[in-house]
């Protein structure tokens, strides 16, 4: 099949996608998706991969980006947002609904595999594709391959605390994971608005403080220069980890132009190398990279 159908799961929509060899979109559609109903969500998935080879008069490779993962312990449905589809079969049911083998990886996989492949680091050989906006994902890309992992967790370094915490950044705030201090409460959007909150008591969110900030805001400017020093220290435990080529930043928060200046001057410190050459860029595909990433889990 030289087709590639790509399916981005999301909360509230279900996007579809088919791709040619060369990478090329031949068409793309979203619909709802349906709300904490399992049986309705596969029915989705499999008539918008109708819909796609209808329209196309092709027959293609489906891969498919969850906010969540599958266990390699159960092959169920793990750690996703959109809670119907914890412990569900979906790998499978999909498979046999739709008679083929069904690629399934974390929408932060997806999106590294979409940048490296044909996006903002398709030169680079070690990437790490960062989603920050309600949430904080990640994903490891090598050789343009995802990283899943023996646990399918690769690249969650949200859920790990922040790096080097200043004494007023701990114990931290509490994370819905069950831990305190993980980097997602301090990065994510909500965090950030938080934390903005904390030391201003104004209640604003995460682009209206870079708004403020722009325009001469002191206190929006602090929260702002926090945030980057708390980007640098995350990022730079993940640059002494993988050591990536590249670092793609996505998701709201990567809207936010300094963060690609500031950001790396300020890892500097925390890096273990006499120089640092991993590049931090935004991302080419921008919200359609986590759909074309899925489409790329078939690479070949």
């Amino acid at each position: 099949m030289s087709m590639r159908i790509g399916i981005d799961l999301g909360g509230t929509k279900i996007e579809g996608i088919a791709l040619d060899t060369q990478g090329a979109e031949l068409f793309r559609q979203r619909v709802a998706t349906p709300q904490h109903d399992y049986k309705a969500t596969v029915k989705a998935i499999c008539d918008l991969v109708e819909a796609v080879e209808t329209e196309t008069k092709q027959t293609g490779t489906v891969g498919m980006g969850i906010p969540g993962a599958i266990s390699p312990a159960t092959g169920l449905v793990k750690n996703a947002n959109s809670t119907w589809l914890i412990g569900q079969p979906l790998k499978q049911d999909l498979e046999s609904q739709l008679d083929r083998e069904v690629r399934i990886a974390n929408d932060a996989n997806c999106f590294a595999v979409s940048e490296a492949t044909d996006g903002a680091a398709k030169h680079a050989n070690v990437v790490f594709g960062v989603i920050i906006g309600t949430g904080t994902g990640g994903g490891i890309c090598i050789n343009k391959q995802t990283l899943i992992g023996a646990n399918a967790i690769g690249g969650e370094w949200g859920h790990n605390p922040l790096p080097w915490p200043q004494t007023d950044e701990l114990p931290g705030h509490q994370c819905y994971c069950g831990q305190y201090g993980c980097i997602e409460t301090w990065l994510s959007g909500p965090g950030f608005a938080r934390d903005h909150l904390q030391h201003s008591d104004e209640k604003l969110t995460a682009p209206e403080i870079v708004q403020a900030a722009l325009s001469g805001n002191e206190k929006a400017e602090q929260s702002l220069q926090r945030y980057e020093h708390r980007m640098a220290r995350a990022l730079a435990s993940i640059i002494n980890v993988i050591d990536p080529d590249v670092i793609v930043l996505g998701g709201g928060m990567s809207n936010i132009d300094r963060l690609y200046k500031t950001v790396p001057e300020l890892w500097k410190e925390f890096v273990f190398s006499d120089r640092v050459a991993t590049r931090l860029v935004s991302p080419i595909h921008g919200d359609s990279s986590g759909v074309r990433g899925a489409a790329w889990l078939w690479p070949n």
